[in-house]
């Protein structure tokens, strides 16, 4: 048989794929068909009826679904720009804030050029870089896994990248990023700072992020609709910053990349925002509630959060998992990542997913 006529799914003729990803595994949390779900950091809750019904109105009424979208999804970002105060041009939306990383990464890293990220961090970060081309130096947070000033300046001036991701509250640990860690950042650098705030709704400061840019010129903040606005389901993220960061996206964003329903979707959130977000204060007390109770159980160690989860540290990691698994409750696994030794981290549910993970976590230890 010739290499041509090899049969379908043979390598004989396979193509080699690039380099750098040989080794690189999906991005991908489990998605298991179980009664508890607690690992990918979703809210709990639906949105209200309210948003379904507006939705599916706009939708009857008869959205130009024959047409191509809004390319530059216009009335989206000019209602994103009136809520925070900016101009339209200093505002972008994509399809999940993963996009809008996947973008900027595109447009200011690539070949030659690096991105710092600090450990342990969001792993979505460093395959972003690699699939943009982009290369990763990574520098440790502290003891307390926090990123303090002399922290940040130190690895910008070991490193010198063109590009720095730092999330606040981090993930997986949900410790937020001062605000004078992020200046130290930007002021020891000449590269771009991405400050990735797909929690932030759910902490102390929601505004920390955007008062920043005010006085830093080279900050971008990337959000998402995913947590706080519970539409993990629609892939809508979006950033503020200065108008060339947006003037240069353009150059790389996939045409008509953001499709109508979501667009429309962002826009009856925006309009029906106190409804969508109502259940935040529920979310925070429940949040709190968890962390007290794994406080009170002697062989856990648990982190202060100031997103929707908790990292917590069990003897027998990876068979306390398993256990919960089998008692039909699906929490993620990062006691094999550095630094994250026996560490398990739990997405805040329902107050009754709640009661049955905190049930199921005492008789597995």
């Amino acid at each position: 048989m010739t290499a041509a006529s090899e049969p379908a799914g043979s390598t004989a003729t396979r193509p080699a794929v690039r380099d750098d990803l040989r080794d690189v595994e999906p991005y991908g949390a489990p998605q298991l068909d179980v009664p508890v779900l607690l690992n990918t950091n979703e809210t709990p809750w639906s949105p209200p009826p309210a948003f379904h019904a507006a939705l599916a109105a706009k939708i009857a009424e008869g959205l130009p679904l024959h047409r191509y979208p809004d390319r530059d999804a216009v009335a989206l970002r000019t209602a994103l720009a009136d809520r925070e105060g900016l101009a339209v041009d200093r505002v972008w939306a994509a399809n999940g804030s993963n996009e809008v990383l996947s973008q900027l990464f595109a447009t200011y890293g690539g070949a030659g050029r690096s991105v710092l990220l600090f450990q342990p961090g969001y792993s979505a970060h460093p395959l972003l870089a690699t699939v943009t081309g982009t290369g990763v130096v990574t520098a440790d947070l502290d003891d307390d896994l926090r990123l303090t000033p002399d922290v940040a300046a130190a690895a910008v001036a070991a490193n010198r990248p063109e590009l720095i991701c730092v999330a606040s509250p981090n993930n997986p640990t949900g410790i937020p990023v001062a605000p004078d860690a992020v200046r130290a950042l930007h002021d020891a650098s000449e590269g771009l700072v991405v400050l990735d705030e797909a929690y932030v709704e759910l902490s102390d400061d929601p505004g920390q992020g955007r008062a920043l840019l005010d006085s830093l010129d080279r900050l971008v903040v990337v959000r998402t609709f995913s947590k706080a606005w519970r539409m993990a389901g629609l892939r809508l993220g979006y950033l503020l910053a200065h108008d060339w960061v947006v003037a240069d996206l353009l150059k790389v964003r996939l045409p008509y990349h953001l499709d109508t329903i979501t667009q429309t979707a962002g826009l009856v959130a925006l309009d029906l925002a106190d409804e969508v977000t109502a259940h935040i204060a529920v979310l925070v007390d429940e949040r709190q509630r968890l962390h007290e109770a794994l406080s009170s159980l002697a062989p856990v160690t648990v982190w202060e959060s100031a997103g929707n989860f908790l990292l917590f540290r069990v003897p027998d990691a990876r068979g306390v998992f398993a256990r919960l698994l089998e008692a039909g409750i699906l929490v993620r696994d990062f006691s094999t990542k550095p630094r994250l030794e026996g560490c398990l981290r739990v997405s805040v549910g329902t107050p009754e997913e709640n009661d049955r993970f905190l049930t199921a976590l005492q008789e597995c230890l």
